[in-house]
């Protein structure tokens, strides 16, 4: 009998959570959810051939199922896309991106997995960096935009400095396929990357890049973005709670490596 009730206030409340969702949603056009992403990021979002593919495109299809909108991917920059949800480019931004005080300044986030970086090497190198401390004096590639652009300048500042060693030497590029080029051209000695995107890109390398680190470097959490103060928030926000509730968040999360955030 608790079973039976269980399942039924279960029931009623993913009825609440959907009608809620589906009720009013505050998307730029009636009934369509545009989402802005770079879509050069496996597994997170990347072309196969006209399909976008990924860990966000896939969350995004469950997001808008229970807000009963149609959805589209519009393709931008890594570094533009705060300022295109600002300019009213897209609803959202879900593309892989972290958390952090700068961004929230300009925008509201809604927590959506939990990860954090791996250090890439070329096959062969003559360095293995373990940690993020074993990066002074090496020539990191970086995607533009990324957190940890300033995560390694400050690293510079506060551990190699002290302790008499080199800086870390930060090179940026557009993208994150570009970077992966420059370390197999050897032009920088390391790439810092997410982790499920770095897995990636020692699958689509064949091996010739490898990861060195043994441990996630600067966890975070990776948000979903929408403009301040929009509705729309609130109403992702419920979504976000009846895909937890009906499991299907779960096996997305399972299904890419990735951490879940409960709140």
């Amino acid at each position: 009998m608790e079973r039976i009730k269980s399942l039924l206030v279960g029931a009623m409340l993913a009825t609440t959570l959907s009608s809620t969702a589906a009720l009013a949603a505050n998307t730029l056009n009636d009934g369509k959810f545009v989402v802005g992403m770079e879509i050069t990021y496996p597994p997170f979002e990347s072309y196969d051939g006209d399909k976008v593919v990924g860990f966000d495109p896939d969350l995004t299809a469950l997001l808008a199922g229970k807000m009963s909108l149609d959805y589209s991917f519009r393709d931008n920059k890594f570094t533009g896309l705060i300022l295109g949800l600002d300019s009213d480019k897209f609803d959202a931004v879900i593309s892989g991106m972290y958390i952090i005080p700068d961004r929230l300044k300009k925008a509201d986030a809604i927590p959506y997995a939990r990860t954090g970086a791996s250090i890439m090497v070329v096959k062969g190198s003559d360095i293995s960096p373990k940690t993020e401390n074993d990066l002074c004096g090496v020539k990191v590639g970086l995607q533009q935009g990324t957190t940890w652009v300033k995560a390694l300048n400050d690293l510079s500042k506060s551990y190699c400095a002290p302790k008499g060693l080199e800086p870390i030497h930060v090179q940026e590029f557009p993208t994150a396929p570009e970077v992966t080029q420059a370390l197999m051209s050897r032009n920088v000695q390391a790439q810092l990357e997410i982790a499920g995107a770095a897995q990636m890109f020692v699958k689509r390398t064949k091996g010739r890049v490898q990861i060195s680190s043994d441990d996630l470097v600067f966890p975070q959490t990776l948000g979903i973005y929408v403009k301040k103060d929009n509705p729309l928030k609130a109403q992702l926000e419920t979504a976000m709670a009846e895909i937890k509730a009906d499991g299907s968040y779960y096996d997305l999360i399972k299904k890419y490596d990735l951490t879940p955030v409960e709140k």
